[in-house]
């Protein structure tokens, strides 16, 4: 049986998997073939004893490089790219890799982190499972909730960023509302697992929010939602434009579904903005090249790199988990009037 210790070690693991510490190290590493039965009893060592290397640690003394992980629900979004790059503009120099992954909702998702030498992760998701984050947090890594979405049950020692998605997208209500449109629709996420918003997601919450504070109405006609891609999602803006109940304004949840309500409103012959404003949000590329050019709401992609390294490295120090609270900014362009 292992050695009673208060932090697990590589040498607890291997005695209780029952094998040598170098094919525990040639498991955790990747870097040599191991036999599916001692990897087995390997990954559920390091399971149990929730082992986890502290290179982190080693990395904050200048000895060395920590992997700090960034997951998010769709990588390929310009938006986290360029968020990726200023958390390496600043980490890099700190003696942190980062790399980015997208969420996969299941549990071999959670052990092969445990099990891969992640020494913090950063979460910008509306999907991932609270379980498995709260498994990351029990494990002892260091987390940084980027918060997309309410994370009721999550518990421990995990900080919180909020960037301002809430306020922005109520911001971005009241802006339609100030320029004249009354019969607004939120255009929820594509998702083809069928994660679709609540009141827990704070974009869809700041927008029912707004809408109710400004006395708008609310109805089922007021959401677009339930599309698994972006044609589905052209076809329902299509069908609501069409179908007679009015509408002058789309509020969206990212750029990319926004240029395709933008297309979709073009299609059926409306004017944008004369008849039916559409605005975007997280600033990305497309939206300042597209034609008309896109309303939107930009997010401080710096400050949120810089909140996220600061509150990991609190952490680690042994500090107790912070909040920080940022803010946005609307960017006016040609889609709203």
């Amino acid at each position: 049986m292992p050695r009673k210790s208060t932090v697990p070690t590589r040498k607890d693991v291997a005695e209780l998997a029952g094998v040598s510490e170098t094919i525990v190290s040639y498991v955790l590493n990747a870097n040599r073939y191991v036999s599916a039965d001692k990897k087995k009893r390997v990954l559920e060592a390091v399971e149990k004893l929730h082992y986890r290397p502290n290179s982190i640690a080693r990395a904050l003394k200048g000895k060395g490089n920590s992997h700090i992980l960034f997951i998010a629900d769709n990588v390929a979004n310009d938006y986290f790219g360029h968020l990726l790059q200023e958390m390496d503009s600043i980490a890099y120099d700190k003696g942190y890799l980062v790399s980015l992954m997208s969420v996969k909702n299941d549990q071999d998702f959670v052990t092969r982190i445990l099990s891969r030498q992640v020494d913090a992760v950063i979460i910008s998701s509306a999907s991932l499972a609270e379980n498995y984050i709260q498994q990351l947090v029990d494990n002892g890594l260091p987390v940084v909730l980027l918060m997309t979405r309410d994370y009721a049950t999550v518990r421990g020692r995990v900080a919180r960023i909020y960037t301002g998605i809430e306020s922005g997208i109520m911001a971005a209500v009241r802006l339609l509302h100030e320029r004249g449109c009354r019969h607004l629709v939120h255009v929820d996420r594509i998702s083809r697992h069928q994660h679709f918003s609540s009141r827990q997601d704070l974009r869809f919450r700041g927008f029912c929010n707004q809408m109710e504070a400004l006395g708008l109405s609310l109805s089922a006609d007021s959401f677009i939602t339930g599309c698994a891609d972006y044609d589905e999602l052209f076809n329902a803006v299509c069908r609501r434009i069409q179908s007679g109940v009015p509408v002058d304004g789309f509020v969206c949840r990212n750029d990319g579904l926004a240029c395709t309500v933008l297309s979709a409103v073009q299609a059926c012959g409306k004017k944008v903005p004369e008849e039916i404003s559409v605005i975007g949000f997280d600033n990305s590329d497309t939206s300042r090249v597209i034609r008309p050019a896109l309303s939107t709401v930009a997010m401080d992609q710096k400050a949120i790199a810089q909140s996220c390294l600061e509150l990991i490295e609190a952490m680690v120090n042994g500090q107790e988990p912070q909040e920080k609270h940022l803010v946005t900014q609307m960017v006016l362009r040609d889609t709203t009037r």
